[in-house]
C-alpha cells in the first residue's frame, strides 16, 4: 500500500455483495491488527466466502473474525443454551 497506495473499501464492500453480504465499515486501526473491517451476512458460509475470497490474493495474514450478535439474538440463544442446559450432564457429575 506505500507503494502504490490504494482505497480498497469499493473493492471490498463488491466481494461482499457478491456472496450476498454487506460491507458496514473499513477502517484502518493501530494496535495488533493493521484493518479493522465490519460486514453483515446472511449467514456463516456467506461470511466465509468473502473472507477466504479476499485471503486468496495472497495479502492478508493473520485474519481475526468474530461472530457479532444483536440483543435480540443474544437473548433467544441464552434462552435456547437454557433449555439446552437442562438436559445435559456436564463430565464427572451425577
Amino acid at each position: 500500500m506505500l507503494a502504490k497506495p490504494e482505497n480498497r473499501e469499493e473493492a471490498v464492500a463488491n466481494l461482499y455483495k457478491s456472496v450476498g453480504g454487506k460491507l458496514i465499515g473499513w477502517y484502518l486501526t493501530f494496535g495488533r491488527h493493521d484493518w479493522l473491517v465490519i460486514g453483515e451476512f446472511p449467514d456463516e458460509k456467506a461470511a466465509a466466502s468473502a473472507i477466504l475470497g479476499a485471503a486468496a490474493g495472497g495479502s492478508l495474514s493473520d485474519i481475526e473474525t468474530t461472530v457479532a450478535m444483536t440483543a435480540r439474538d443474544a437473548a433467544s440463544t441464552f434462552e435456547a443454551a437454557g433449555k439446552a442446559a437442562k438436559g445435559f450432564r456436564s463430565a464427572g457429575r451425577s
